[in-house]
């Protein structure tokens, strides 16, 4: 998804990808790399019990398909600010559409800052996470 960084401005956009479907594999697995282990993301007869559908990805998974989605559009090198908020569960068949929109640029002596406004959504019905990020770009 590489963009040329100097024609980076408000209103640009980066091309909406999609993961997934996602499994309750990768729930698991995050679970294991993260340290969350947390029954409702791999335990299927917990989570409905507590009322939930099935289980579900954590919350910080998501966040970080959203956070690699906007490094590979504007470089993790130079990434200054990544803040989510988290909006809907995910859950084992869901498909992630990840988007992103450049809301303000602003000049200085080290390059452009430049911020972005982030939405992972699930089938373009239901946001399940929104982020703001601020990218320093070389001017």
């Amino acid at each position: 998804m590489s963009t040329q960084l100097a024609e980076v401005e408000v209103g640009s956009q980066a091309p909406a990808a999609e993961y997934g479907p996602l499994t309750t594999r990768m729930f698991v697995r995050y679970s294991g790399a993260s340290g969350d282990l947390n029954p409702m993301h791999y335990d299927d007869a917990m989570a409905r019990s507590a009322g939930y559908p099935s289980v579900f990805s954590q919350g910080m998974h998501v966040a970080a398909l959203l956070a690699g989605y906007a490094v590979d559009w504007l470089g993790a090198e130079n990434v200054r600010r990544f803040g989510v908020r988290f909006r809907d569960q995910v859950y084992p068949g869901d498909v992630l559409t990840c988007s992103g929109v450049v809301t303000a640029v602003q000049p200085g002596p080290e390059g452009r800052l430049v911020t972005v406004s982030l939405t992972a959504a699930v089938g373009g019905e239901r946001t399940a996470l929104m982020a703001t990020a601020d990218f320093l770009l070389p001017s």
